[in-house]
């Protein structure tokens, strides 16, 4: 394996674990908080997760990829949350090559194998 990965929770460790791997690709995936037994509230971020997971090998050697958990469904929802804010998020999930572009990310609501393959061979 070429690539690593990192989980965090909330946007301070987001930005903490994207500047400790400033230089390589880095690739993270938003989505909603899961509960007790690992179920996220999002349905769409149930969908996504396992098909992106299963596409992460055609990452670019050396990549990161950060699993990001944005908060529960009240703060996800509040409009000045940080990730709006901030990286300028509309959905969760979602997919996108950090420092690029937030015209760029890819909103990952309707999942299909070979789209994740095509948005991470293009970012």
């Amino acid at each position: 394996m070429g690539w690593e990965e990192k989980q965090v929770r909330g946007y301070p460790e987001f930005v903490q674990t994207a500047q400790r791997y400033h230089g390589r690709p880095i690739f993270a995936l938003f989505c909603g908080d899961k509960d007790a037994e690992g179920k996220s509230w999002c349905p769409d971020c149930v969908t996504a997760e396992p098909v992106v997971r299963k596409e992460l090998h055609n990452m670019p050697e050396e990549s990161v990829f950060i699993y990001c958990l944005v908060g529960d469904r009240a703060y996800w929802k509040d409009p000045n949350n940080e990730f709006r804010k901030n990286l300028k998020l509309t959905a969760v999930p979602t997919l996108l090559k950090y420092g690029t572009d937030p015209n760029s990310y890819c909103s990952v609501l309707t999942v299909e194998v070979i789209w994740i393959r095509q948005t991470l061979n293009k970012l």
